[in-house]
């Protein structure tokens, strides 16, 4: 009887076995994960632009309301408010920024777009409503016959 026995494989048997499934189990993360993370990035991405079009809107909006029936005592404010706010939101990137390409800080961008807009709905006299679509997802069901945020009164004394 020969032996072509080889004892050296049977001892590295275990590790050879756990190399070869974290090869394939890393390899099968990674295309995983990329797809995983492709679809948190659109969702993200998609709460994030939600919440920029509140914002334009609702600052073009005011400034349709205000160009129409702003009283001159108050609008050198309110207009810089509203010019700042839009102007900010335009600054916002609508292409992904790759990191080598770009300086630009967009979640201090995102910041200074909500502090902006905290500003002005203080200079509106209204109460800031909080859009954050990440938050939005926490409230409960009862929660949705909420008063509306902004109280409208038939006097013009806000404009």
């Amino acid at each position: 009887m020969s032996q072509d026995f080889d004892l050296e494989t049977l001892v590295h048997l275990e590790q050879t076995l756990y190399d070869s499934g974290y090869q394939e189990g890393f390899a099968h993360g990674r295309i995983h994960g990329l797809i995983e993370g492709r679809a948190l990035g659109r969702e993200k991405g998609f709460e994030l632009w939600e919440e920029l079009a509140f914002y334009e809107t609702f600052a073009l909006t005011w400034k349709t309301i205000y160009t129409s029936l702003g009283r001159e005592e108050d609008k050198t404010r309110k207009a810089h408010h509203i010019r700042h706010l839009l102007d900010l939101i335009s600054q916002f990137p609508q292409v992904n920024p790759s990191a080598s390409d770009s300086e630009l800080d967009i979640l201090k961008l995102s910041r200074q777009i909500q502090s902006r807009y905290r500003a002005l709905c203080s200079t509106l006299g209204l109460k800031p409503s909080n859009i954050r679509a990440s938050e939005a997802d926490t409230l409960d069901a009862a929660q949705t016959n909420v008063e509306p945020v902004w109280k409208i009164e038939n006097d013009q004394t806000m404009f």
